[in-house]
């Protein structure tokens, strides 16, 4: 173990708005690969019907909007919200052949849709976007209005570090080169909504009902579907706040967490599949 601590604001990842926007459309393929199978679920289960107008919650490239845009038809419409310009200027790029999405670039906690958005829509879906805010109480109190009464959200949201060996392995490596002090587990971040007794609390503030909970756990390919295990490791250490700490201890801290994660995704390297990792995620619907 080394002297180096590692600052624990930067393994958060909530800049979306700027550096990590720039980062996941850099690496937007290896991104959605990656979590694909899990954007996949969260659509099945939020049953999109025809006709209807739906919010895509941090949105990113704008995937998860055009899925659910054919699933409204051109009769509804989907409007993807991300504080990111960066990812919002690649999913308006990706829908220009899609009349019933668009992009608003917007702090979804704050947003007040205008014409021809003004007035509420029938649902929310969020693939991973939910987790990010620095008020949530006062940002699910901001959704709760856009949304019709009785209209329905559908979350997908990472389960515990703990769970997730995928984080918990990769944050091993890290850890024994440099020291990562532990965040506090609800600042805005990947897990903050981990625990479901502090999620039901943010929605029932907010005015939405008590959510029902499905588990999904599977499997995902970091690096994204097919990428070796030294590409699985530039990929972590290019886009995940882990490889900014390790890179802040120099340039041999960086190679022998780089030697060390490799090996790792050599164990868990499938051929014609990539670098699987097991994953837990929620996926939660509640209504407004």
């Amino acid at each position: 173990m080394t002297a180096t601590t590692a600052d624990p604001n930067e393994l958060k990842g909530e800049d979306w708005a700027g550096e990590m926007g720039i980062k996941w459309l850099t690496h937007i393929d290896r991104f959605e690969g990656m979590i694909a199978p899990i954007g996949d679920a969260l659509l099945s289960r939020a049953a999109i019907a025809p006709g209807q107008r739906v919010i895509d919650l941090g949105c990113g490239g704008g995937l998860t909007s055009l899925a659910a845009a054919r699933a409204t038809g051109p009769e509804g419409a989907v409007l993807g919200l991300d504080i990111s310009p960066d990812l919002i200027d690649a999913a308006r790029r990706r829908a220009i052949d899609h009349p019933n999405v668009s992009f608003v670039c917007a702090d979804a906690a704050t947003v007040a849709l205008d014409t021809p958005y003004d007035r509420p829509y029938d649902g929310l879906i969020s693939r991973f976007g939910s987790m990010f805010f620095a008020e949530p109480y006062a940002a699910f109190t901001n959704l709760h209005g856009l949304i019709k009464p009785g209209g329905r959200i559908d979350l997908a949201i990472w389960a515990a570090p703990r769970d997730n060996p995928w984080m918990m392995e990769l944050m091993g490596v890290a850890r024994s080169h440099i020291d990562i002090p532990s965040p506090d587990p609800r600042a805005p971040g990947p897990f903050a909504f981990s625990d479901l007794d502090y999620v039901r609390d943010i929605l029932a503030h907010a005015g939405f009902s008590a959510p029902d909970i499905e588990v999904y756990q599977g499997e995902q390919a970091i690096g994204g579907p097919g990428a070796s295990p030294d590409d699985a490791a530039d990929f972590a250490l290019a886009s995940m706040a882990i490889g900014r700490a390790l890179a802040e201890a120099g340039d041999d801290v960086l190679a022998r967490a780089r030697a060390d994660l490799v090996t790792l995704f050599e164990k868990r390297h499938v051929p014609g599949k990539g670098v699987m990792m097991a994953n837990k995620v929620w996926l939660l619907t509640a209504t407004a």
